[in-house]
């Protein structure tokens, strides 16, 4: 009867209404859900959890984790979960959100597997710093040697503080990169790792200030990884011996847990964390009392099941665990998407809230230095399952996998040598037909390289990254030939200056986002203008294979997951049909790269 309500919903009960359940109702809920559950038996999708060991014991666990998916790096350690933290992490890469699953009465769909690899030992004993990338590389080969065939979402919450250097590669961090690039194995990985947690009350006390000087603990900085950070809906508080107490962060707002990377030179390290996921939220009080109550965190399950069933999950390890559910997910849908594609769709489909825009974006003019930092902050936001999904299948996106020779040897000299052209089927007569509606392409590109071998040169970004790739769109009226003119000069000027992104007032972003191995972007203009800009080139940047040239990798060549989608404020079918039918020649063009007016090939 009033026009000010929009519509009703149940309330949803929070984790702490679980979590103090007795346990044979823990182990009633937990039948329930088992029972409108539906388990794929013959998936080859696996997330691979490198933690303290998982309890696979637990009911909701028993079913995706066998025991030949038990690893350990050290026999001596044992299987088991000695702490809980692997445990919680498996219940949320198997389930997603365990607290809404609860929540609901429907079907699950549970279509991969988990396994476990314990890098981490009991206490106390601790694992030598200098071992820290060997454990993790051990734990990743003993999945893949008990399970060779299947294809594999890598999730590691563990993190360090002690390599924090503003963004600069560690030993730890940089075989990180060399798992996930493949060129040392042919195996190509997708590895997620958590952002690391703001943990002392006292900075939540300084919120948001203090997320923004405590940076990304390493091996986070990874190039090629995903590394993930946390935001929170999580603002509903039931105890009612929490009267005078108030969540901290905003509906929406970044999670107090979660690190940044502001404080990382600029223009130089990969934006981190790429994006975020629910995290929880924490609770201010009287007297500047601070609490992590329960009401205000995730829900996961509990290591060891004759105490309790579920236990309370939080901060960026909660979220990286979410981040690789829906990665398993993507996996499943899309079998022949490689982990270039999949981290791509991901950071594709986020989208920054209203709270982070409020946050974070000068309210009078939110220009490119403003979303360069909120980049750093929240990376380029939340992911969409559906959005992935949906963008992948039926929306007006365009996915390419596709393998380019960044450089080549020219009689004495080492010179840049393919790009890719791709001419987009943008219906032009229907968006011409909208004149001048607003609409927007979003661009993202993804890649993994390899990190230069040895530690020499690593403070420099060219030095570091074996090639680096760019984006680029024709402007309005600019004929083919200029438009690969232009790339080739700024594909000349890379070094020196970043390429330019296309007409500077048409992109959100712009060159700040010519930072790590994968770049989006969003371009905004009218439906004529982009009807007229549908031209897309791929070129590569320097790197060390063309620089260190006496180590014999200029040669090699690189994959590189291009995907396009096109918004506009009412999507007709039209446009659907008309891109369907000139779909087949949305296809890659290898052409050489232009000499310069001097007769000279780039530098």
């Amino acid at each position: 009867m009033s026009d000010d309500i929009a519509e009703y919903r149940v309330a949803k009960e929070v984790a702490s209404f679980f979590i103090e359940l007795e346990n044979k109702d823990q182990v009633q809920l937990v039948r329930d859900l088992l029972s409108r559950t539906r388990f794929s038996e013959d998936t080859d999708v696996a997330v691979c959890i490198l933690d303290t060991g998982v309890n696979n014991g637990h009911m909701l666990i028993q079913p995706v984790l066998a025991e030949t998916d038990l690893h350990v790096v050290n026999p001596h350690w044992g299987v088991e979960d000695h702490n809980g933290h692997g445990t919680l992490m498996a219940g949320t890469t198997a389930y997603g959100d365990l607290l809404s699953v609860l929540n609901s009465t429907g079907p699950v769909i549970v279509d991969h597997h988990l396994e476990s690899s314990k890098i981490l030992p009991p206490a106390p004993v601790e694992n030598p710093k200098r071992l820290w990338g060997y454990m993790t590389a051990q734990g990743i080969s003993l999945a893949e040697i008990q399970a060779p065939q299947r294809k594999r979402i890598i999730c590691m919450a563990v993190t360090s503080t002690d390599d924090r250097d503003r963004g600069r590669p560690s030993s730890w961090s940089a075989l990180v990169d060399e798992l996930a690039s493949g060129y040392e194995d042919d195996t190509h990985r997708f590895i997620i790792i958590s952002a690391g947690n703001v943990e002392d009350p006292g900075n939540w006390r300084n919120y948001p200030d203090d997320n923004l000087t405590n940076e990304v603990h390493d091996p986070g900085q990874a190039w090629n990884a995903l590394t993930v950070g946390s935001f929170t809906e999580k603002v509903q508080i039931t105890d009612r011996t929490m009267n005078g107490y108030t969540p901290v962060a905003p509906n929406g707002g970044l999670s107090p847990y979660s690190t940044t990377s502001t404080t990382w030179p600029a223009r130089k390290w990969p934006i981190k964390p790429e994006v975020v996921f629910e995290g929880g939220n924490v609770a201010k009080g009287p007297n500047d009392s601070i609490i992590d109550h329960d009401d205000l965190q995730l829900l996961s399950t509990y290591y060891d099941p004759q105490v309790a069933q579920f236990a309370r999950f939080n901060a960026t390890s909660a979220s990286s665990a979410q981040a690789a559910w829906m990665g398993a997910k993507i996996q499943v849908n899309y079998p022949e998407a490689w982990p270039e594609t999949i981290r791509a769709l991901i950071v594709h489909t986020a989208e920054w809230t209203a709270t982070m825009k409020r946050q974070f974006l000068n309210a009078h003019n939110n220009n490119r230095q403003d979303y360069a930092n909120l980049l750093r902050i929240c990376g380029y936001g939340v992911p969409s399952l559906d959005r992935a999904l949906y963008c992948a299948s039926n929306s007006l996106t365009l996915i390419s996998q596709a393998v380019l020779q960044p450089f080549d040897k020219r009689d004495s000299r080492y010179v840049t040598r393919d790009m890719h052209l791709y001419n987009l089927p943008w219906p032009y007569d229907i968006l011409s037909d909208l004149g001048e509606t607003p609409v927007q392409m979003r661009i993202t590109l993804s890649y993994f390289i390899e990190p230069g071998p040895g530690e020499v040169g690593w403070n420099n970004r060219y030095r570091y990254p074996s090639h680096a790739l760019r984006f680029v769109v024709n402007g309005p009226g600019e004929s083919e030939e200029e438009f690969v003119q232009r790339v080739n000069s700024q594909a000349r000027n890379e070094g020196e200056h970043p390429g330019s992104a296309g007409p500077r007032d048409k992109w959100l972003i712009g060159d700040a986002r010519n930072v790590g191995s994968i770049h989006s972007d969003t371009w905004q203009g009218s439906a004529i203008e982009l009807a007229a800009s549908n031209k897309i080139a791929v070129y590569p940047a320097v790197g060390w294979w063309k620089e260190r040239h006496h180590l014999n990798r200029w040669k090699k060549k690189c994959r590189y997951s291009l995907i396009t989608s096109i918004l506009t404020p009412e999507q007709t079918a039209d446009i659907y049909i008309a891109v369907e039918q000139q779909i087949k020649v949305a296809v890659p063009i290898e052409i050489p790269m232009a000499r310069s007016n001097q007769d000279s090939e780039i530098e």
